[in-house]
């Protein structure tokens, strides 16, 4: 495949890690034009209580204007199911476009019976921009590549930005694995093969993970690698697809789901706006509640 790694121009690339979920955001810009976006923001939640506070959104604005940087985009590389989204508060702060693969059409058609979302269009209309496969547009001089890299979840997209790639859930480090692929849409057998588009990439092209949880064995967060490493990724190296597919379906069987699944997915397919407000200007997250037979 030709190489979309290759550019003039590399970018600058800055995480913030928010520990309470395991996220990594980053903060992408060009240095010529000091243009930038936001990929994958957090809003932070406490379950317990229903507050939300804008302070690891806030650390991203703030090193954005030290560094004299525009934003433009917040990149979503999918719908996610363990934090709730800061996009349209950077949005309102900066007036970036909200971006997310089109396949988030399939995830909001997924979720919105489950919660009665009778306000969520099923078109990706909440979403400034929606991203096809092999889509390009520009952050300054920085040419941004959409790769549908689903699998995790339908809509799932990674983002090929000069010599880096950020790969979302579909990736993790390579000393702990892959993405489950148990959650409504997503397939294990479709995971694999969008992790070998991947793995296609050059392998000095730099990766950036969206979560991390400290394997056994390290003591440290880390979310950058390389396609190089990652072709030894633990789940990956010397395995077969269909291998892979019995792996990932025993493993996921066994995962509990993620501690603001239900938040998260309400708000997220939303475009991280919270569901709408009733009569008393609240707004409030939904429990389904089933009784066991």
């Amino acid at each position: 495949m030709s190489n979309p790694a290759a550019t003039t121009v590399r970018p600058e690339v800055r995480a913030f890690f928010d520990e309470p979920t395991n996220t990594a955001s980053y903060l992408v810009s060009d240095p010529e034009t000091k243009k930038a976006a936001v990929i994958d923001p957090v809003l932070d939640y406490d379950q317990s209580t229903g507050k939300a506070s804008t302070k690891s959104a806030d650390a991203i604005l703030k090193a954005a204007e030290d560094a004299g940087l525009t934003i433009e985009w917040v990149l979503e590389t999918h719908a996610h199911a363990d934090h709730l989204s800061a996009a349209p508060y950077v949005k309102l702060k900066t007036g970036a476009q909200v971006a997310i693969g089109e396949h988030i059409r399939e995830v909001q058609k997924i979720f919105r019976p489950v919660f009665n979302a009778t306000d969520v269009s099923g078109d990706g209309s909440e979403f400034d921009r929606l991203l096809a496969e092999g889509e390009h547009f520009q952050i300054g001089a920085l040419d941004v590549s959409v790769l549908h890299t689903p699998g995790h979840t339908p809509a799932c997209v990674s983002y090929v930005i000069g010599d880096a790639v950020f790969v979302g859930d579909t990736l993790f480090m390579p000393d702990y694995g892959t993405a489950r692929a148990d959650f409504p849409g997503g397939d294990a057998r479709t995971l694999y093969r969008s992790i070998q588009k991947l793995l296609a990439l050059p392998p000095e092209t730099r990766l950036f993970v969206c979560h991390d949880y400290k394997p056994e064995g390290r003591d440290d967060y880390a979310w950058e690698t390389t396609i190089g490493e990652e072709r030894k990724n633990k789940h990956i190296a010397g395995t077969s697809e269909d291998d892979f597919v019995a792996m990932r379906e025993s493993r996921d069987a066994g995962l509990a789901a993620p501690l603001l699944l239900l938040p998260s997915i309400q708000t997220n397919i939303r475009a991280g706006r919270l569901p709408p407000t009733e009569a008393n200007g609240v707004s409030y997250i939904k429990i389904p509640v089933k009784l066991a037979s």
